[in-house]
């Protein structure tokens, strides 16, 4: 398609969701316009909902489709782009990868809530509630079995950088700025994203921005 992609995108160092779409896209190697819209700053989410009515980032604009939530932009363009391998050619791989995609988009809320991200800080361990450290443990566990079964072709879930790659770096992220031990096997997955260049120039470019949201500031 030779129609312009147009991400709209929050902060990136507290913007998880729009970390994911933009990532996958300069993975694959996809020219893109890029708005970034501070998340709350006076007049934000009017400025977001005049493009999109669910009033949250990211948001495609490709032509004259729009396509919000960060899991769905990423379904979108492995449609859009078929020729690119945003998800894993192997039907088993795809189908486990998407499994896990899903499972991040819809789940490990106490994480989320605990670990709010920002590329900016690194604080101390902790002691995590036994809900995070359940979320903890199960991410693991998928990112083990990943990497066991199919993992072979390259450092990531699915050997190459994919889709579901680009869903789970923000938590790594996240464990990086709480100072998450992690076994063996996800410290590796970890290390391979954050050595990613799609993910260091996102965490430079972060590094650069002037905004600063007070809440996320403190460890929780």
């Amino acid at each position: 398609m030779s129609t312009e992609l147009h991400l709209i995108i929050g902060n990136k160092t507290y913007s998880s969701w729009s970390m994911r779409p933009w990532l996958a896209m300069k993975a694959q190697g996809l020219t893109f316009k890029e708005t970034v819209l501070p998340l709350y700053e006076p007049g934000g989410p009017e400025k977001i909902k005049a493009y999109s009515a669910a009033g949250k980032v990211p948001i495609l604009i490709h032509g004259g489709i729009k396509v919000w939530e960060s899991l769905a932009i990423l379904e979108y363009l492995a449609d859009a782009y078929y020729d690119k391998p945003f998800w894993p050619a192997d039907p088993h791989a795809r189908a486990v990868a998407r499994a896990v995609s899903s499972e991040m988009h819809a789940g490990f809320q106490p994480l989320r809530q605990a670990m709010s991200m920002n590329l900016r800080k690194t604080f101390p361990a902790g002691n995590p509630s036994a809900e995070v450290k359940d979320n903890i443990a199960r991410i693991q566990a998928m990112w083990n079995e990943c990497r066991a079964q199919f993992g072979a072709g390259g450092p990531f879930l699915f050997g190459a950088f994919s889709n579901a790659d680009a869903m789970y770096a923000p938590v790594v992220t996240r464990f990086k700025t709480y100072s998450v031990e992690l076994e063996p096997v996800s410290r590796a997955y970890s290390d391979a994203i954050l050595n990613h260049p799609a993910v260091k120039q996102w965490y430079a470019e972060a590094a650069q921005e002037k905004w600063v949201i007070e809440k996320f500031e403190t460890k929780p």
